[in-house]
């Protein structure tokens, strides 16, 4: 329990910051659902085979796994906000096309010929008679809406949208208790809530639900209008994959830009997803500046053979023609570390079967119990390339990043896979086996952004390139054992190596 309180006291602005994101993306995609559901159902109402094919196809919709419809939509709207809020339409618009359709077409036969018998028109009929019968169902539709959207909405974090989704994977891939909890809490706290005022909207006076309404259109809409309005200074947006490092170095590369221009402000989205992700938002403008590493941009991002066996600057260089020749990216000078990946086993099974390199698992092909990331395990320079190379024949269980760990302390997996910097590797006492055949490529961090931008902003650049050539792979684990076991904040731990290696100032 302290260190739940305490973790809310530290983190008290970033929660106020995911509850805002978390409640504007929900109450959006709420009220576009209520615009296209209820109209919908009204005109379906004397249209029952239409009405039959509608409700087969929103609940077709609704089966959909929240992650694939995601992947889906990015393609064609990007990353963010916008692919967050469709999806979350497309799961309200059940529950609230089904209640208002029975609502109406329920009404008992006898109430509709004496409302036809005053010579009521269809559009009086309806908003004298139908709805105001229907209305306890439709608002039972949209509170049920309401808590799925807010539940769901936590996948939102893994687009870059924000939200309270950002604490629960926070606490996932740091494996920390509070943040789930906090992230789990709130969003369970923020349905309730909402749906209580939805309910009280049912009975409240027409003027005091108009006033209530105005004032959260007001309070959403109008404070992000204002603080536009009101700050004036250029914002670069850069953002970081999943984990500790990623955070680690954004916060850097905030840090020496605002050092070096104050008219620059600097806004982070960490945990902004995986490598296409960030590589997508940066190309339709949605970042500035992500982190990335060599042998990721050649193993994933461009086209092209790569030659194997090359040296860390033979990769970069190769890297950095291939983004500017077929994406007009620039990828700066790369950092020391390689954080390349790696397979590891525990201390005691690495001495209990003389392990050494990764060849000598072959020795102990039937005992292995591999859990590995699902991108390791899809990746040609992961476990497919890998099983090849060194011609193993085993089959992972995939697993979070975090989870791996956890599950190879616990004894129920002996393999996993890693990167050189991870702090689970000092923190479970895990042993790396050597790459003796040199299979994976060398995986150097540098700042990627678009040449355009490197053209307009040459003092980021020149801020940024004090990062080059530092860091080496002691220093990145050490500061990510800082973040994820002794629970210090990313932003702490990238300022106190600044200023310690004299790259900031430490009054600024």
């Amino acid at each position: 329990m302290n260190n739940l309180l305490q973790t809310l006291v530290e983190r008290r602005g970033d929660l106020v910051t995911a509850l805002w994101q978390h409640l504007g993306i929900s109450l959006a995609a709420l009220v576009i659902a209520m615009i296209i559901a209820i109209p919908l159902a009204i005109w379906a109402v004397r249209r029952a085979k239409l009405a039959e094919a509608l409700l087969q196809l929103t609940s077709v919709l609704q089966t959909i796994p929240s992650l694939a419809l995601l992947g889906l939509l990015i393609p064609l709207v990007g990353i963010g906000t916008v692919p967050a809020v469709i999806a979350l339409v497309i799961y309200a618009l059940l529950p609230i096309f089904q209640n208002t359709y029975l609502g109406i077409a329920e009404i008992d036969p006898s109430i509709e010929e004496a409302a036809d018998a005053f010579g009521m028109s269809r559009l009086r009929k309806l908003f004298k008679v139908e709805l105001p019968i229907a209305l306890p169902q439709i608002i039972a539709g949209i509170r049920t809406a309401l808590v799925l959207i807010i539940g769901t909405a936590t996948l939102a974090a893994l687009i870059g949208a924000g939200g309270l989704g950002t604490f629960i994977m926070l606490g996932i891939d740091r494996n920390d208790t509070s943040l789930l909890l906090i992230g789990a809490i709130s969003s369970a706290l923020l349905a309730i809530i909402l749906s209580a005022l939805v309910r009280w909207f049912q009975t409240a006076k027409p003027r005091h639900a108009l006033i209530v309404f105005g004032l959260i259109v007001v309070l959403l809409g109008g404070g992000g209008a204002y603080s536009a309005y009101a700050d004036r200074t250029e914002t670069i947006t850069i953002a970081g994959k999943l984990g500790s490092e990623p955070d680690i170095l954004i916060n850097m590369y905030k840090e020496l830009i605002e050092a070096d221009d104050s008219h620059v402000k600097v806004t982070l989205k960490p945990n902004f997803g995986k490598t296409t992700f960030l590589y997508s938002a940066l190309r339709n403008d949605q970042i500035d500046i992500y982190p990335e590493f060599t042998g990721s941009v050649l193993e994933t991002l461009v086209k092209g053979d790569s030659p194997k066996e090359m040296t860390a600057e033979q990769t970069y260089r190769l890297a950095k023609k291939r983004l500017a020749q077929q994406a007009q990216l620039t990828l700066l000078a790369p950092m020391k570390y390689n954080n390349t990946y790696a397979l590891a086993v525990t201390e005691k099974f690495k001495q209990q079967h003389h392990l050494k390199t990764i060849s000598d698992l072959t020795q102990v092909e039937s005992l292995l119990r591999p859990g590995m990331t699902l991108e390791f395990i899809d990746r040609d320079d992961g476990l497919k390339g890998l099983k090849q190379a060194y011609h193993l024949d085993v089959t992972a269980k995939s697993m979070e990043p975090a989870l791996r760990y956890e599950a190879i302390s616990q004894g129920r997996i002996n393999l996993v896979d890693a990167y050189a910097t991870d702090s689970e590797l000092r923190q479970y006492n895990l042993a790396l086996l050597q790459d003796d055949q040199r299979f994976f490529p060398t995986y150097q961090g540098a700042p990627l952004m678009k040449t355009s931008f490197v053209n307009k902003h040459p003092q980021i650049v020149k801020a940024l390139n004090q990062l080059a050539g530092k860091i080496s792979e002691t220093d990145m684990q050490e500061m990510n054992y800082q973040v994820n076991a002794k629970k210090q904040s990313a932003a702490t731990v990238a300022r106190r190596y600044l200023i310690k290696h004299g790259l900031l100032k430490g009054g600024h």
